[in-house]
């Protein structure tokens, strides 16, 4: 699921800077190469570069609109879960009364049991969140 992590630049460059370091070789012994001495066969015409960078910028794009309303989706099941669990509390609030009881019971009574299925639920809640976002092993394949 998604939580939202947000990583800054030094962050980002911590993590990478030994596959930096790497492509930093890689490159300067490639120019190195071609420059100094003067092997012209590993040069690549730009028309399958362009090509190639075009149809991944496609793919990437996709995706992200894929994984962005797949991850709307989830946001507005869970606001209808949210709204609902509202209009629940106010109905235990409206509707958990002595009207219908063979044994009425005490106010201070009937604000326990609308307290206990109001707390209930909130676990019900926050057990079904932590449950969401517990990374899933097909997720990751």
């Amino acid at each position: 699921m998604y939580t939202k992590k947000v990583f800054g630049a030094w962050d980002m460059a911590k993590w990478t800077r030994f596959d930096t370091y790497r492509f930093l070789i890689y490159s300067i012994i490639i120019v190195a190469l071609y420059h100094y001495f003067k092997v012209y066969w590993i040069e690549l015409p730009w028309t399958p570069i362009a090509l190639i960078g075009t149809a991944a910028a496609f793919v990437i794009g996709f995706q992200n609109n894929s994984a962005y309303g797949r991850i709307w989706e989830a946001r507005k099941i869970w606001g209808g879960i949210v709204n609902t669990s509202r209009t629940f509390g106010m109905f235990l609030q409206d509707m958990v009364t002595n009207e219908h009881a063979e044994i009425p019971l005490s106010k201070e009574e009937l604000h326990h049991e609308v307290k206990a299925l109001t707390y209930r639920h909130i676990a019900w809640m926050t057990a079904l969140r932590h449950a969401m976002r517990q990374p899933k092993q097909w997720e990751h394949v």
